[in-house]
This record gives C-alpha cells, sequence and structure tokens, in this order.
C-alpha cells in the first residue's frame, strides 16, 4: 500500500535526504558507513551543550572484549549522587554506536540532571545473540559497581533506547528482573523492535506500516543476523532476544512506549504495551500520527515534540 500521502508533510523531505534500502549482506558496509558519519556530525554538535563527554572502557564479562562507553555529565555543580541514564543505540543490532544521537544525549544529561552512559555494545552478524544483552548487563553491572566514583546514585538508574536499542533495553529489564540484578526505574523504549515473528507474516499486519526507511526485508535481514543460527519465527527465540516471546511481563520498571503510526513495529508494540498492562505494569504510549521509523532524528516539529514528551516521562521516572 502506498502511504506516502499519509505521512506528515514536514517528514516528506527527510525521506528524500535517507532513501528507503532493503538491507541486505551486500549493502550493510554502506549502512555502516552512513551511520559512522552521522555519528561523527552528532558528536561534533554536542559542543553547543554544557556537558562533558568522556569515552572509556570496561572490562568485558569471561571471553568477551572490553566494552567501550559513551558518558554525558552536565557541567554544572552536583548538589548530591545524580541519577543515572543507561541508553542503548540503535542501528538493527548490525550498525551504529552511542555518538549516533549525541546531541539527544546531551539534552537528555542537560535536562535531566543526570549521567547519561551508553555503551558501544557488540554488534551483528559478526557478534550475533547474546552478545549485544550481555553487553548491556555488564554496563548496568558495572554502573552501580562504580556508583560513588560516577557521582551517581545506584538506587534511581533508568533505561532508554531507540528501535533496536529499544528493544535490547526490553530484553534487558527482562534478563535484569530474572538474574535479580541492579534496580531499574523505568523503560523509555522508542519504536522498539520486539518480535522476530514479523518476519513470518502476521495475519492483522497493519497495511501502512513499514514502507519507509524500515523494510519488512531489513526486518527480516536484521532478526536473521541477530539469531543465528536459530532461524526467526521458530519455537526456540529467547524472550530475551524477542521480549514479545516472554509469557511473564510482571515485576518490570514502568513503560514509557512511543511509536510512529506508519512504523512497521507499529503491531508489535501496541501488543507488548497491552499485555504489560493486562499484567500489571504502568504504560504510557504514544503513537505519532503521520510518523515513520526514527521521525524523531529530524529537524521538525513533531520530533521537538516528541523528544519533549519523552523527556518529561523520564522526568517522571526519576521523581523530578
Amino acid at each position: 500500500m502506498n502511504t506516502r500521502s499519509l505521512v506528515l508533510p514536514e517528514l516528506l523531505p527527510h525521506l528524500e535526504e535517507i532513501p528507503t534500502v532493503d538491507l541486505s549482506a551486500e549493502s550493510l558496509p554502506a549502512f555502516r558507513a552512513g551511520l559512522e558519519q552521522a555519528a561523527g556530525q552528532s558528536f561534533l554538535q554536542a559542543e553547543d551543550y554544557p556537558v562533558t563527554l568522556e569515552r572509556l572502557n570496561i572490562p568485558g564479562t569471561e571471553n568477551a572484549p572490553p566494552i567501550r562507553l559513551l558518558t554525558v555529565r552536565p557541567r554544572k555543580e552536583a548538589t548530591g549522587p545524580r541519577t543515572a541514564l543507561l541508553h542503548l543505540h540503535g542501528g538493527g543490532y548490525f550498525a551504529g554506536q552511542p555518538e549516533l544521537t549525541t546531541t539527544q544525549l546531551c539534552q537528555f544529561a542537560q535536562e535531566l540532571d543526570c549521567v547519561v552512559i551508553s555503551p558501544d555494545y557488540r554488534l551483528t552478524p559478526e557478534h550475533p545473540f547474546p552478545a549485544a544483552i550481555e553487553d548491556a548487563y555488564t554496563t548496568l553491572c558495572w554502573i552501580t559497581r562504580n556508583a560513588d566514583t560516577l557521582g551517581i546514585d545506584p538506587a534511581r538508574i533508568g533505561l532508554t533506547g531507540e528501535s533496536a536499542g529499544g528493544g535490547l533495553a526490553a530484553g534487558l529489564a527482562l534478563l535484569t528482573r530474572d538474574r535479580e540484578g541492579p534496580t531499574l526505574l523505568f523503560q523509555n523504549l522508542i519504536y522498539p523492535v520486539l518480535d522476530d515473528r514479523t518476519t513470518t507474516g502476521q495475519p492483522d499486519a497493519s497495511p501502512v506500516g513499514g514502507e519507509f526507511l524500515w523494510t519488512r526485508a531489513s526486518n527480516t535481514f536484521m532478526w536473521t543476523a541477530l539469531l543465528n543460527p536459530v532461524a526467526p519465527g521458530s519455537a526456540d527465540v529467547s524472550p530475551y532476544a524477542a521480549p514479545a516471546r516472554a509469557t511473564d511481563l510482571s515485576d518490570l520498571p514502568p513503560v514509557y512506549l512511543c511509536v510512529g503510526a506508519l512504523d512497521l513495529f507499529l503491531d508489535e508494540d501496541l501488543a507488548y504495551a497491552r499485555r504489560l498492562i493486562h499484567q500489571g505494569i504502568s504504560v504510557e504510549l504514544e503513537i505519532v500520527p503521520g510518523a515513520c521509523h526514527i521521525f524523531d532524528q529530524t529537524d521538525t516539529p513533531v520530533a521537538t515534540r516528541s523528544i519533549a514528551r519523552r523527556i518529561d516521562a523520564m522526568k517522571r521516572g526519576f521523581g523530578l
């Protein structure tokens, strides 16, 4: 179905700048290079914010390599331990880095007066599941162990991520609960990737989702690379890879979930939010009309409004 007429007019120039491509092994190098260039530009723009950026390495677990972290800290003097925000970047699990949304992370640090920490987790297809989520969990545990040095309160950690990073955040919340790990105050999930079964066909799939920027072909390539050697749609996919597979969603942190009405992930996000609500989890759901994937990473009024709502939700999550 042609959905161009449904796209918000202010987002149409964005679609011209970033043409839709069905990602594959052949197109992945170019996709990675494009995101690396975007990350460099975003990092340079961070000079406009009153924050301090730092890159550091922490040990990985067992035989895993060290994990590079990007930390963002307000320059103003703290009156006590700050809250911490663990951020997980997007990029389909096979591309991207923490610097990809540096300017947003700077805005979060400034407006929430928190320390933002974002790991450069291992990517597919070189490192399939569970590499990324183990890196994320290692980072979370490192934050709590080093709370005094970081100047943060280990009991006040929030979690956020976009797209694949949103799915990784949801999986991390499940894993942390099951391992009885550190306390998480909230999940701030932006158009998260949640369900591998979208690759096998959905009986009631939205006919207006997935035409732009992130297509079903790209989604199938992503899940195949992440789950290898397990096939997407098979019975033994871990809920830590595909959170929608979890049968028990109780005792999870409150959720703020935002997704565009034209996003491929709309159906799985709505289903996940509904199940969370039914299992007693506080959920705030935002559906953005006329918005496609990564709409918030544009210089548009709809992006500005959505980021403001996202920050407001995190403020409430931190009790500010």
